[in-house]
């Protein structure tokens, strides 16, 4: 099984900074990100999103 970016609800703080690099695979839903679509970009992509989460909210699941 692949791995999938995983938002954690409790810890994401609504930034949207996940949505500016990667809008294809997060949006917004009740103030936190959620993930639309785990294909939506590449994984270095995904995983600059990840990185650059201030709260580290999103990981990788497999």
């Amino acid at each position: 099984m692949a791995k999938v970016p995983f938002v954690d609800a409790d810890l994401c703080t609504g930034c949207e900074l996940c949505i500016e690099t990667c809008s294809d695979v997060f949006e917004m839903k009740d103030d936190v990100a959620i993930v639309s679509d785990p294909e939506g970009a590449s994984e270095e992509e995904i995983q600059e999103a990840i990185d650059n989460c201030p709260v580290e909210a999103i990981i990788w699941k497999e």
